[in-house]
């Protein structure tokens, strides 16, 4: 199945490319620059990927773009800029915060199709690593209400004698850890360390991990600092920006080792931070130090 990519912009020798060289690949649609047409394309045609190529558009050509990236964000369509360095400059300058990858010309056209091919995959790996979070994390809700229906019972046994009542003061809690790193086998590593004392789920990068917090909770977040799309310090930033998660204890993992880089981290005010590679004794008294 080939998936729908939706062009538009002035350089039409880029679009003529995709329906030439990459209509094969790629189920090629182009639009109009006009606002109500792109939203209709977008309801209509449902695509994968929006191309937008720029070629001396003037200031409200890209004013109007922008303004339709951001509604194509909201729909978590990826964004894909291909044009000369300049015309890609101006667009930054009116959209700072838009998140696209950007492709200067002159690029070939399979380098381009390769690109656009690696955020499906890239896309692909972020719904599979999704998935994977909510099913850990119906796992724990499962044991919690298991340890919620023993504690009750125990705390409703607990007058028939001094043994059930011990018994309920003696039963230890689990705590939760979240641990979010670009790398796949860092992950595997630190859960396979910690899964023996505490409940542990996964994330492979801050938008999981975000995703993740929005309904489910935990104890403790180890965040890596350096990731791609969105660092530890974004991340960080909406955690203490949602009244849920404001006080969630946080550790930086971080392969940084300059001193002012080291600042700029902790001015962030996480609980702790471990350098990278982590000391497994020194992970553990941190985690102890701040669960206890």
């Amino acid at each position: 199945m080939r998936h729908k990519v939706l062009l538009t912009g002035n350089n039409e020798t880029i679009i003529n490319e995709f329906f030439t060289y990459m209509d094969l690949n790629f189920e090629c649609i182009s639009t109009s620059q006009r606002y109500d047409d792109i939203m209709n394309h977008l309801k209509y045609v449902s695509p994968d990927a929006f191309v937008y190529c720029p070629f001396n558009e003037n200031f409200d050509d890209l004013k109007r773009f922008a303004n339709v990236a951001r509604k194509i964000s909201d729909e978590e369509i990826p964004i894909v800029v291909i044009g000369n360095p300049s015309d890609c400059s101006e667009l930054t300058k009116i959209a700072p915060a838009m998140k696209a990858t950007v492709l200067h010309k002159p690029i070939s056209s399979a380098n381009i199709q390769r690109a656009i091919e690696k955020i499906f995959e890239e896309k692909r790996e972020l719904q599979k690593d999704t998935e994977e979070v909510v099913a850990v994390a119906e796992k724990i809700q499962k044991t919690e209400k298991y340890t919620a229906r023993k504690n009750n019972t125990l705390r409703r046994r607990a007058d028939e004698g001094p043994e059930v009542a011990d018994q309920l003061k003696k039963m230890p809690e689990r705590k939760h850890i979240l641990i979010v790193d670009d790398d796949s086998s860092v992950l595997k590593m630190l859960k396979g360390y910690l899964s023996e004392r505490y409940d542990v789920a996964t994330a492979i990068n801050g938008k999981v991990a975000v995703r993740f917090l929005e309904t489910k909770r935990t104890d403790l977040v180890l965040l890596d600092y350096e990731m791609p799309m969105e660092n530890g310090a974004s991340v960080l930033r909406r955690i203490r920006s949602n009244r849920k998660t404001a006080d969630l204890p946080v550790v930086f993992l971080t392969g940084v080792t300059d001193g002012k880089k080291i600042q700029e981290v902790m001015a962030l005010k996480p609980q702790g931070y471990l350098l990278k590679p982590i000391e497994m004794e020194k992970l553990s008294s941190t985690i102890k130090g701040i669960l206890n």
